[in-house]
């Protein structure tokens, strides 16, 4: 177990800060201003997709003064090889009435995309009036479940590598991260 933390510690002392605490808060009131602007008199419904979106959803959702519920999904795709592949693992569903509502999904980073894609998906087939997205962070590259694929809310564009902090992991760890960090080489 020694040897496995102390990895975990360098690789934290040896990542490369893509954006400081600082920059992740500045990011944080940009989305809450932008969020409250578009759903502030909507009565929403947040979903925090769970693990890396709880990180956020804390953050985040502490910024919007306005009324809305808060709940929790989480779901992985079967099948990660297949492209696009909208069946869902859920290890724990969508719980309240969502039917004529509007439902904001938040999470820590918009990566491929296809889960986010299947889980809003999910939610329009189960009646949700307008399901909109927010993650943290947009990694850039070409891979999006589909051509030019963004949240509607997004904090940070961020070059494709290994990601950790602010909701993101590395090996399980520093999801608690105040800033998001790059694996060093990769």
């Amino acid at each position: 177990m020694t040897t496995h933390l102390e990895e975990i510690r360098r690789a934290m002392a040896e990542a490369d800060c893509l954006a400081s605490p600082e920059q992740v808060n500045n990011a944080l009131d940009q989305m809450a201003s932008a969020i409250t602007a578009e759903l502030a008199d909507t009565n929403p419904l947040v979903y925090t997709v769970m693990n890396g979106g709880l990180i956020i959803a804390g953050r985040l959702l502490a910024r919007l003064d306005f009324p809305l519920e808060i709940s929790y999904l989480h779901a992985t795709r079967y099948g990660h090889q297949l492209e696009g592949n909208s069946l869902l693992d859920w290890r724990v569903r969508p719980t309240q009435e969502i039917k004529g509502r509007t439902v904001l999904v938040v999470d820590d980073i918009l990566d491929e995309g296809h889960t986010l894609k299947a889980i809003c998906q999910h939610l329009r087939e189960e009646g949700a009036a307008r399901v909109l997205t927010a993650v943290l962070v947009h990694k850039d590259h070409t891979r999006k479940a589909t051509p030019g694929m963004r949240a509607d809310f997004t904090g940070l564009d961020i070059p494709d590598r290994f990601l950790f902090g602010c909701g993101m992991d590395y090996k399980g760890y520093w999801r608690n991260a105040p800033g998001i960090y790059a694996l060093k080489g990769h």
